[in-house]
């Protein structure tokens, strides 16, 4: 027995000294070629200009730093105390908080570059990335562009000329105009030929933005012109193609890379099918439900399509996929990293911005693509500050508390921001990626639901809890998805969710053990959840009423004390006392609630912020108004804010137009002022026939969510009829 035992152990040892050595000659091959590769190349670089914010530019960082590179930051005056700017090795002054007077600013980048001494320039994603003019200033300049040729991004930023491209090629493309006639006649015409409903695209640019759907030609003209705004403002370049419309298509697409040798490789594919405004919610790789033949047809035509425009660097190239029949025709290509790249990098073991330095520096790429396996699965899950419940609006704010899930080898937190930053109304509202990884689809599903729990923010709304019962949601987990996912799941996605009386029993008792602990001020920060609390002590009392207002409704919570940290508790005036004990504990910057209600033991992370009471468990964010004592109430304007005469600022933003003035007459659904938040624009329209009363913006002011815009005074005979 002991003779069979040691033979299979020599085996096991055999088995592991020849991988051993096969990987040490892998490795050594490996360096040696790279080695030869630089050489060969005669350049490296030691220093870079990173022409981004916020994540991505500490993403950049990271890998930079990793590899010896130096990095230089660039930074508007909105993003003066940033994370990327504190990051990077230098950081340089570009201009004022827009996009278009600061990250836009070609040649202002350029003389930093040169004046910073930087050898290349990395974009990111947004911004400059797809700017074919920029990467030929980079060139002219003896820059390097870390990023594919001008031409490819040409040839592939704009979508009617790739499109051509594709077709040409043999790949399949959706029927519509790709003209370069921009006249409304031309493009009245054109849609009337394609049909409706069709899709508004920009030419230029990704992300969503000049992205409109026009569901019938009654509407047309409002979104071409919405959509021509918004790739302005976004791409500097106003033209937009024609499509038709694909109702309920899966969003795959396919992460491609080559380098300067010739060679071209795919990463395998992503699903990004589930999407709110056009942009992307949750991605994961690889996609569900696809098959390895399909898999590899799908990484086939991304690669003959990075071939055939000479490509250089990172990739994506975008599919419609059928949902049904699983056929799928070209969408578009983009040419640069895209957000969702982690999760390709946590199935395929790189590191795709090293990737990117190296192919820069003329390396060949670090893998072929048989040494290219896929391992497991991958989500991402971003982090928005925007409103899901009021169609998505974004947000803008101080972060006044952000505790993240702890990061580790399987978990990732792209993020830009720390607590206490400010997400501006200037730029895109993403607060942060999560990245999970699992051996399986299963096993990573769980992972990103358990993760979202510990992403707990205070200060402005996010989409976490949406993100959650997407994740939570059957059929997002039986893989059945598409772009329509959330409006034909809309009632399930959103549904109202009661609070429980044992919630409304936590959040007294942290109200009563806080009010006895003293204040405390960490960094400039308040983050003593109960300071607003003081003087409701119990002094002594045997008895206490505490009111919390939740989803619009008063609840009461009678209190009667025990003793040593023990109450008796029962929640408006319902049902037996219930016996309830706890304790309050401070984690670095968590305040923590344990508590025990008749034996059930539970825990919260506690936390209050403008008078609103936040328990965060393994469940959900809870949210408990604490209602003003009386004495203080007062009315106010905001008071009439949801007021028939009156037009109000949905979010936070900047004034773009305003297109009446007082004594005008409108008509129901007239424009009044044009919002722009986000590098989004929205309209707000008169709520009512009436009288422009008064205004109260002028163009390029900033306004505040619920920000009174204007007053109308409302006609004579419809407030007859409103009576009536």
């Amino acid at each position: 027995m002991y003779g069979k035992i040691l033979q299979s152990r020599l085996t096991v040892l055999k088995t592991y000294h020849s991988r051993y050595n096969a990987f040490v000659v892998r490795e050594c091959a490996e360096f040696s070629t790279t080695t030869r590769q630089r050489q060969n190349s005669g350049k490296r670089l030691d220093k870079i200009l990173i022409a981004n914010r916020g994540e991505i530019a500490c993403r950049i960082v990271r890998t930079a730093k990793k590899l010896g590179v130096k990095t230089v930051a660039v930074y508007s005056d909105a993003d003066r105390d940033s994370m990327h700017v504190e990051l990077a090795d230098e950081a340089h002054r570009i201009g004022p908080a827009s996009s278009t007077e600061s990250y836009l600013k070609q040649d202002v980048i350029i003389e930093v570059a040169k004046r910073s001494r930087s050898q290349a320039v990395h974009p990111g994603y947004g911004f400059l990335s797809e700017n074919t003019e920029f990467a030929e200033l980079c060139e002219k300049e003896g820059i390097t562009f870390i990023g594919p040729p001008a031409t490819a991004i040409r040839d592939m930023g704009i979508k009617s000329t790739s499109k051509a491209i594709m077709a040409a090629a043999g790949v399949p493309i959706i029927q519509g105009y790709h003209g370069d006639d921009q006249s409304d006649a031309r493009l009245i015409s054109e849609a009337r030929s394609i049909g409706f409903p069709l899709m508004i695209k920009a030419v230029r640019g990704g992300g969503g933005k000049g992205m409109r759907i026009a569901l019938e030609e009654s509407e047309f003209l409002e979104a071409l012109n919405a959509a021509r705004t918004e790739s302005s403002k976004s791409f500097g370049d106003s033209a937009v193609l024609l499509e038709r419309f694909v109702a309920e298509p899966r969003h795959v697409e396919v992460q491609v890379f080559a380098d300067k040798h010739g060679n071209a490789v795919h990463l395998f594919e992503r699903d990004c099918s589930v999407q709110r405004r056009h942009q992307k919610v949750i991605e994961e790789a690889p996609a569900p439900g696809i098959s390895e033949e399909l898999r590899r047809e799908l990484g086939a035509a991304a690669v003959r399509a990075a071939k055939a425009v000479g490509y250089v660097g990172a990739g994506t190239v975008e599919f419609i996929l059928d949902r049904h029949t699983h056929s799928f025709h070209f969408m578009e290509m983009n040419t640069r990293l895209q957000v969702e790249h982690p999760i390709t990098e946590a199935i395929t073991g790189t590191d795709l911005v090293e990737w990117q330095l190296r192919v820069a520096a003329g390396d060949k790429l670090p893998l072929t693509q048989e040494q290219i396996s896929l391992s497991g699965h991958a989500f991402e899950a971003r982090i928005y500050a925007e409103d899901p419940e009021n169609g998505f609006l974004p947000g803008a704010g101080n972060l006044a508390y952000l505790e993240t899930p702890e990061p580790s080898g399987d978990v990732r937190v792209e993020t830009g921001v720390r607590q206490g930053d400010e997400v501006s109304v200037h730029y895109d509202p993403m607060i942060a990626k999560l990245v999970v990884w699992g051996k399986d689809r299963t096993e990573a599903l769980g992972k990103i639901e358990a993760t979202l729990s510990q992403y707990n923010i205070v200060g402005l709304q996010t989409n976490v809890e949406f993100i959650r019962s997407i994740a939570s949601h059957p059929k997002f987990q039986s893989g059945d998805v598409h772009t329509r996912f959330i409006e034909d799941n809309k009632d399930s996605l959103f549904k109202k969710i009661e609070i429980r009386d044992d919630i409304f029993i936590q959040g007294a008792l942290a109200v009563i053990l806080e009010d006895d602990q003293p204040p405390r001020i960490d960094e400039g920060v308040n983050l003593t959840p109960f300071a607003s609390f003081r003087g409701l002590r119990l002094n002594h009392k045997l008895e206490r009423r505490l009111k919390f207002v939740a989803n619009g409704k008063e609840s009461i919570v009678d209190v009667k004390y025990v003793g040593n940290d023990r109450f008796s508790m029962k929640v408006n005036s319902q049902g037996p006392w219930k016996s309830v004990e706890g304790h309050l504990i401070r984690n670095n910057n968590v305040l923590e609630l344990r508590s025990d209600i008749e034996g059930l033991k539970t825990n919260a992370r506690v936390v209050n912020h403008g008078g609103e009471l936040y328990l965060f468990t393994n469940e959900r964010k809870w949210q408990l108004t604490i209602p003003p004592p009386k004495f203080l109430a007062s009315k106010s304007a905001a008071a009439k804010l949801g007021n028939i005469d009156t037009a109000v600022s949905p979010m936070p933003g900047v004034v773009d137009k305003v297109l009446v003035k007082p004594g005008d007459s409108v008509k129901k659904g007239d424009l009044l002022v044009v919002i722009v938040a986000m590098k989004m624009e929205h309209s707000i329209r008169a709520s009512c026939d009436g009288l422009v009363e008064e205004v109260f913006c002028s163009s390029g002011d900033n306004v505040s969510q619920k920000k009174l815009l204007v007053k109308l005074k409302e006609n004579a005979s419809q407030s007859e009829d409103n009576k009536n």
